[in-house]
Parts: structure tokens; C-alpha cells; sequence
């Protein structure tokens, strides 16, 4: 694998490019902070269950989701799309332009302190197709977010995403690859995750 330096640091990751994709400042501190600020307070929150062995669990996390009105989530869901924003059909269509990728609905996570989470995953469901690309927006507490190697747990590394940074997850990375976001000790404060992505089915 090729060496990949994110930062201006002595720290290296050792991470394939052609499954990565980074820009700390994406966004500008006065659009990210905007944006922030307006869906923390206007998107339409809940709090998701989900299957933990036998047990129906409530999520660690809050989710929303946005997008064409023709691709609504799954239909153990049951429920309907909402429509994209002014801002959020913005920055989709930017980075569709700056990277040259497609995107029809965007999942929208709240991490709102250290308590929360997503545990390890990778985003495999067949709605998404082959060699997904998803374009993963940070706004507010900067968090890490772990990779692994599906097969091999001791190859991991932690990318810390600060405010108005954009990540690019592409290629092979969701067949072999998994990724979290994990509870901290620390206290921390709230953090909203944008995940553009194309739904195929």
C-alpha cells in the first residue's frame, strides 16, 4: 500500500489512495458553522432501532434522511424521503462537480456527545451497488474515525475529521474495509455527519 499523508504532520497513515479521498477545509468555518447551526436545529431528528442479537436496541445516534423523492429508505422503514434543502442540493452538487461522482439522498447522523456512536460496519447493502462512493461531511466536534481490515483487525488507523473537512470513501474500501465512529471518555459536543450516496435499486 502507498503511504497517504493527511495532515501537515510527521504522522503518516498508510492508507491506498485509491480508496480515500480527503480535504480538511472543504467547507469554510463560516459555512460550516451556518449549516451546523441550521440543521441541528431544522432537520428532522429520530433516534432509529436496530437488531443487536436478540434484543431491539434504539441507536446511539440520531439519523435524518434527505433525497429524491423516488429513492425512500428501506422498506422495513416505511418511510418517506425528505425533500433535499437549498443548501444541502448545493454542496451535492459541488462535490459531485469537484470529484465527478452521483449522489440521489444524503443520511444525515447527530452525534450529539460522547455517549454516541456507529459501531464497526461497512455500508454493503445492495441498494448501494458496487464500489459505492459516499462523500462523508463533518460539521462541529472533530471525531475519529477508525478503519479496519474486514479480515485482519490489527491493521487499523484513526483519521481525526474536523469541522468542514469532506472524506471520500470509494473503490474496494466497503468490501474489505470497516469503519466507526467510537463513545469517547472524553466529553465532547455535538457532531453532524453528512453521507451522500447513490441508491441504485
Amino acid at each position: 500500500m502507498n503511504q497517504l499523508s493527511l495532515f501537515d504532520t510527521e504522522e503518516f497513515y498508510e492508507f491506498p489512495k485509491d480508496l480515500l479521498e480527503y480535504r480538511e477545509h472543504f467547507l469554510s468555518k463560516a459555512e460550516a458553522d451556518q449549516l451546523k447551526d441550521k440543521l441541528l436545529n431544522t432537520a428532522p431528528w429520530e433516534q432509529r432501532t436496530q437488531k443487536m442479537y436478540d434484543k431491539t436496541v434504539l441507536t446511539p445516534r440520531l439519523t435524518a434522511w434527505y433525497g429524491d423523492p423516488k429513492y425512500d429508505r428501506s422498506e422495513e422503514e416505511k418511510k418517506p424521503t425528505n425533500p433535499w434543502t437549498p443548501e444541502l442540493f448545493a454542496i451535492k452538487e459541488r462535490i459531485e462537480k469537484e470529484f465527478g461522482c452521483q449522489f440521489n439522498g444524503v443520511l444525515l447522523n447527530l452525534y450529539r456527545n460522547h455517549n454516541d456512536s456507529i459501531a464497526w460496519h461497512r455500508d454493503k447493502e445492495s441498494r448501494y451497488g458496487k464500489r459505492p462512493v459516499i462523500a462523508s461531511i463533518s460539521l462541529g466536534q472533530t471525531r475519529n474515525f477508525d478503519f479496519r481490515k474486514k479480515d485482519h483487525h490489527a491493521s487499523k488507523y484513526s483519521l481525526p475529521l474536523p469541522h468542514g473537512s469532506l472524506l471520500i470513501m470509494k473503490g474496494d474500501l466497503q468490501e474489505n474495509w470497516e469503519h466507526r465512529i467510537a463513545k469517547s471518555i472524553v466529553p465532547m459536543k455535538e457532531r453532524i455527519n453528512l453521507t451522500f450516496r447513490l441508491i441504485v435499486r
